[in-house]
């Protein structure tokens, strides 16, 4: 992982720009989580996911956290250093490594509890917190196994005169919500220039408490030369603060910035058989 650089002349405000400065230090967010948080990571898989924010959790005293996530090397680094209690997940995956080894050994260990739900019920999930409402009706889940593994799951009736038996998703409010974005501006703006956006969006507006990391910090006038303002997807009164960390999505893919680096991903997934794993998992994103 690329070391953080003194923050650049254009990535100050510009005169025209009236907004609170909420940048801070990869240590500063790592002091506002607490045992006990749900905890919300954006990115997909092993793709622009928050590493360098993860490495730090990873490293620090918190701990009994219900993380959930599309997830990747966020679940997996977590679940090695002892920090989940309980997932929430649609899948956990390396993408180009099937399987994440150190989600794979703690589930197999039945060393957390987990909540395995379709992917769509995920989003639904996000959305019904995004709204603050309790849940939100869909037939995703209907006649599969997702509600003999998740007994807690409850149906609901439409009072419509189709009288349709729905499954009732429920919210998945977040406390805090780790992002990493390719441009953000000193006030939490940030722009996500990446073909897909994945759910990141959602993350923000379901969690109480919204941290960045980025690429680059720009001046807010820069945003246009960058890429598209529509995919300013992420507003700053949604974030709580903002860190530049130049590849701060360690090995995992950041494009158009940078691709995943599959030399450190197979460093990471081979450090499970290490006699120290999570001192060679740890290592793996330096």
């Amino acid at each position: 992982m690329r070391p953080a650089r003194p923050l650049s002349k254009v990535a100050t405000q510009s005169s025209a720009t009236k907004m609170a400065d909420k940048r801070c230090t990869v240590a500063e967010v790592i002091g506002k989580l607490e045992s006990g948080m749900t905890l919300g990571i954006g990115g997909w898989g092993s793709r622009r996911k928050p590493m360098a924010l993860v490495k730090a959790l990873a490293e620090s005293s918190v701990t009994d956290l219900t993380v959930v996530s599309f997830a990747g090397p966020d679940l997996g680094l977590l679940c090695a250093a002892g920090k989940v209690r309980k997932a929430v997940y649609g899948f956990v995956s390396l993408d180009s490594i099937p399987l994440e080894p150190f989600f794979r050994r703690a589930r197999q260990r039945g060393e957390i509890q987990v909540r395995e739900w379709d992917e769509g019920m995920m989003v639904l999930g996000l959305e019904a917190a995004s709204r603050r409402l309790p849940f939100t009706p869909t037939r995703a889940g209907l006649g599969s196994s997702v509600i003999a593994l998740n007994p807690d799951l409850k149906t609901v009736t439409s009072p419509y005169e189709d009288g349709e038996a729905l499954l009732a998703v429920p919210a998945l409010p977040l406390d805090a919500a780790l992002l990493h974005v390719h441009r953000a501006d000193v006030g939490g703006n940030g722009q996500i220039l990446s073909p897909d956006p994945f759910f990141d969006e959602l993350f923000a507006r379901a969690a109480q408490q919204v941290f960045l990391s980025t690429e680059r910090l720009i001046d807010t006038a820069d945003f246009p030369t960058e890429g598209s303002v529509d995919r300013i997807l992420i507003p700053r009164m949604q974030v709580t603060g903002v860190v530049e960390v130049p590849g701060g999505a360690g090995f995992t893919e950041c494009l158009p910035d940078y691709p995943r680096d599959e030399s450190a991903q197979a460093a990471y997934a081979a450090a499970v058989g290490a006699e120290d794993p999570l001192a060679a998992a740890l290592a793996s994103l330096s």
